[in-house]
C-alpha cells in the first residue's frame, strides 16, 4: 500500500471512482486524526466519535463523485464530519459575532520554536487530560475554530469555508478561544498530544469502514 502514498487526494479519488475501491483505505488513514479531533472537540466521547467517523467515511465514499477539488479533500470531509456532529446533537448555532479590529498573527498556539524532543517527552497522559478538559470548557463556537485552526492546521480561509462564517469571525473566535485557554494551558504543549488517535484505533477504523463499504449495495 505504501507505493500509493505518492498520490494526491484528488488522484486517489479518481482511482477509487474508477473502481479501485481498496484505495479508500489511504483516505481513511490520512484523515483519521483530523476527524477524531473534530468529534472530540464537539464534546463527543471516544466511542461516539468513532461512530461519527465511520458514518462520515461512508458518506464521503457514497458521495465521492461530488468532490470537485475546489477546496482540499481535508476540508471537504471535515465538513461532512461537522454536519454529522450537528445532526447528532440536533442543533447548531451560527451566531454572528461583530468583528473588531483583530489581526491574525498566523502563529499557531502549539508551534513554539522552543519545542524540543525533551520538552515533548515529558508530556504524559495527565497533561493531555488537562488540555482536553481545558478545551471542553471553551464554548463550542470557539472550540471548533480553535481545533480547525490550531490542531488540524486549516487556514483562516479554509476554516471560514468549513464553518460558513466570515474570515473576520474566524479571527475573532480564535483569539477569544486562545484567551480562554491561556489561563489553563501552556503554549509548550504540542498539537499532536491533543485528542491523540492511536494507531490501534486507526487500524480498527480502517477495518470497520472497509467492511461497511463491501456491504453497500452495488
Amino acid at each position: 500500500m505504501n507505493s500509493f502514498e505518492q498520490y494526491t487526494d484528488f488522484e486517489l479519488v479518481q482511482k477509487i471512482l474508477a473502481g479501485e475501491t481498496e484505495l479508500f483505505e489511504i483516505i481513511i488513514r490520512r484523515n483519521n486524526a483530523a476527524l477524531y479531533k473534530i468529534g472530540r472537540s464537539y464534546n463527543y466521547n471516544h466511542e461516539d466519535t468513532q461512530d461519527l467517523m465511520q458514518d462520515t467515511y461512508i458518506d464521503a465514499f457514497t458521495h465521492l463523485s461530488k468532490f470537485e477539488n475546489r477546496a482540499t479533500f481535508k476540508t471537504w470531509i471535515i465538513k461532512i464530519m461537522l454536519n454529522n456532529c450537528f445532526r447528532k446533537q440536533h442543533k447548531w448555532n451560527y451566531q454572528n459575532i461583530t468583528a473588531k479590529e483583530i489581526t491574525d498573527k498566523s502563529q499557531p498556539m502549539f508551534s513554539n520554536p522552543q519545542h524540543t524532543d525533551t520538552n515533548n517527552s515529558v508530556l504524559n497522559r495527565e497533561l493531555k487530560l488537562v488540555i482536553e478538559n481545558a478545551l471542553q470548557n471553551v464554548p463550542t463556537d470557539y472550540r471548533l475554530v480553535f481545533t480547525l485552526r490550531e490542531v488540524n492546521g486549516l487556514s483562516v480561509e479554509e476554516t471560514s469555508n468549513v464553518l460558513n462564517i466570515s474570515e473576520s469571525n474566524v479571527k475573532v473566535r480564535l483569539n477569544r478561544a486562545k484567551t480562554m485557554l491561556r489561563k489553563e494551558v501552556e503554549k509548550a504543549y504540542s498539537a499532536e498530544e491533543i485528542f491523540e488517535f492511536n494507531l490501534i484505533y486507526c487500524d480498527a477504523m480502517v477495518e470497520k469502514v472497509m467492511q461497511k463499504l463491501k456491504e453497500l449495495p452495488k
